[in-house]
Order: C-alpha cells, then structure tokens, then sequence
C-alpha cells in the first residue's frame, strides 16, 4: 500500500482549485489507464468516473479532487487543506485492492471535482455518475477533536450551508465631507451587529457570520460608497437553514432602509444537510469491526461542516449513502492553511474503504 503514500505525495504538490483540477484528472486517469480500468473524462469539466465488476447493480464511492484557495504564510495560493488529497489517494488504494476481485455487483468510482464550491456533484450527477447506483460510500478524515488515529466512524452528520455574496452601492464622499455620501463602512457594521441578533432554537446547531468584507481604495481621505460581502450560513438541519436565510434576507432590507443605500445580494452553493442511510453505514461499522475491532468504531459524527456529498441522495432519494470518517490526529483543523495530519492512517482508510465496498458489492 505504498502507493497510496506516493498518490498523496503527488497530489499534496499538486493543488488544484475548483474547477481547474486539470492536472489532477489527468494523474487519475494515468493510474486507471496503467490498470486497464474503463474510465470516462469530459471535455466540459474536470473530474473522472471509472468503474469495474459487472451485474446490474452498481455500488458507487465518491472521491473530491479539489483543492482550496487561501493564504499560506502571507501568499495566496491553491492549497489542500481540507485533505481531498487524501480523500483520493484512499480511494485509488481501494480501487487497487479491488479491481482483480470477482464482484457480483459493478463498483463505480467517481472522482468529483469542485466540492469546495458546493455544486461539483451535480455535474458528476449531469454526467451519470448516478445511474443504476443504489448505494454510495464516501470518506473523508476527520479532525483530532472528532475522532483519534485509530479511530472511525460509519457515518458523518454534515451540517447544511448556504453562502451569500453581496454588494453595497453607493457613491464615494470626501473625508471632510461625510454628509455628501454614505459610508458602506457604516453599513457592514450594522450588517454585523444585526447578525448577532438572529437568534434559533439553542437545541439546533446554527451560525450565521460575515466571512469576507472589501471596500475602499488606497486613499485615505475617500469614504467609501461601495462594498462587497460575503455571509456564511449554516444549520444541522434543512429546514433551520432555510429559516435562518430568510432571517438574513430580512435584515439586510432593514439595514438597506436604515442607512438609505441600496444594496444587491445572491445566495450562492447551498449545501444540503446529510440523509444517512442505514444500508449502508450498517455495512461501514462491520469494516471497521472486523477490519479494527469494536474499540475503534465510534458513533456517528454530526458536525456544522457541510459537503456537496449530500447532493447525490437529494437528486436521487431512494439513495443509501454515507461518508466514512477516518481519524488521523488531524491538526489545527480542517482548512487551517498549515493542516497536517499522520499519514500513516491513508493506508488503513483504503483499507476499511475497499472492505466496506467489498461487502457491499457480495451481497
């Protein structure tokens, strides 16, 4: 399983963003094609599904390839710190323990770009990813305050996010001058005190918060008119989500007719929350039991995270899905520019994977 290490090494070295996974499907598509497993890419997008076995059933796993953007040690670059490096390289370690077993059922693996954006499942599912498949498996590490090397879980509750981009619009003013204008300063304040009072149930896990706010130009002695924004909503469940956006749309109206400015705003890559499926989180925990024991299978994890995952069971409910959690002391924390986590766990995360899929296409 060496390999799995030297798939990583590459793909760590390798980021690529959203959408722009060019170099990433092309390393894939290598592997599968030294293998002599039949495979398809696109012209239209990034991103790579293969499959082997036969049977009129097929069982699916999903991989994300997609790297994130974000600042490293004061540089802007393509970076994997929500581990998909890791995701993928465990499962081409499964497809390699797999591809020469005799399966009843056919094994589809998809690896899926632009999860960082939330909507590169559907274009997997555009593509079908999903046709004649009634179970998906997912993997995925986890950070150190979830789950412990060693450790794993059957199942991950992802939270579900929406993300709202909008823009102030208004007119410069000078410094000395501030009645001539509005200041879209003062109205990103109020947008910030305002979301500090929308308020649901304590029993339901939710956040709203500003997470990106530019206004300005190099000038000291302009006060800005205009401004960009950016809100992250999240909730564990659908239905609170859904509340919670309509609180914010609320809000902003208000600012928008207390400071006398226009504003414009859009809601963008909705992720829905997580529909665990039994089937298949059942055939999860007996991998891990018989592969580790019962000592190293925990509950189920629910966390505010979310994951464009859980798009594949919205567009197909009758879908038996669930993403596997694997611990690797991961720290500071997912999508913490210097992430870093015991590689060593990669090997045993192929392994429960491919024993997992192995179950599930015997049956």
């Amino acid at each position: 399983m060496t390999s799995v290490l030297k798939w990583f090494e590459h793909f760590h070295a390798h980021p690529e963003i959203s959408w722009k996974e060019v170099e990433t499907t092309r390393t894939i598509a290598s592997i599968l094609s030294d293998w002599s497993i039949p495979h398809r890419t696109f012209e239209d997008v990034t991103g790579v599904i293969a499959e082997i076995g036969s049977g009129e059933d097929v069982i699916a796993v999903r991989a994300d390839i997609d790297a994130l953007w974000q600042q490293v040690d004061g540089v802007f670059r393509a970076n994997h710190s929500c581990g998909h490096d890791a995701n993928m390289s465990m499962v081409l370690g499964a497809l390699e323990q797999l591809k020469d077993e005799p399966l009843q059922k056919r094994i589809r693996f998809i690896f899926q770009p632009a999860e960082e954006q939330g909507n590169g499942s559907l274009a997997m599912i555009e593509r079908g990813a999903l046709e004649d498949v009634t179970q998906l498996f997912g993997i995925h590490l986890r950070p150190q305050e979830e789950l412990k090397k060693g450790q794993y879980a059957a199942a991950i509750q992802h939270g579900a996010a929406f993300f709202l981009k909008g823009e102030v619009l208004g007119d410069d003013a000078h410094g000395a001058r501030p009645h001539q204008g509005q200041n879209a300063l003062d109205v990103i304040f109020t947008i910030q005190h305002m979301l500090k009072s929308i308020y649901l149930s304590p029993f339901e896990p939710h956040s709203v918060k500003l997470t990106k706010v530019h206004a300005g130009s190099d000038n000291m002695n302009i006060i800005p008119g205009n401004a960009t924004f950016s809100i992250d909503v999240r909730a564990q469940q659908n239905e609170e989500l859904l509340e919670l956006r309509n609180r914010v749309e609320d809000m902003l109206h208000h600012v928008g007719q207390l400071h006398r400015v226009k504003m414009v705003w859009e809601w963008q890559d909705f992720t829905p929350g997580a529909v665990v499926g039994e089937r298949s989180s059942q055939i999860a925990s007996q991998a891990i039991e018989k592969r580790f024991g019962e000592s190293a299978l925990v509950e189920r994890i629910v966390t505010s995270g979310s994951d464009d995952f859980h798009f594949y069971t919205v567009e197909k409910p009758t879908l038996d899905a669930t993403m596997i959690g694997i611990g690797a002391d991961l720290g500071p924390g997912l999508h913490h520019p210097h992430m870093t986590f015991d590689r060593d766990a990669l090997t045993d995360g192929a392994i429960v994977l491919a024993d997992a899929l192995l179950l599930a296409a015997t049956r």
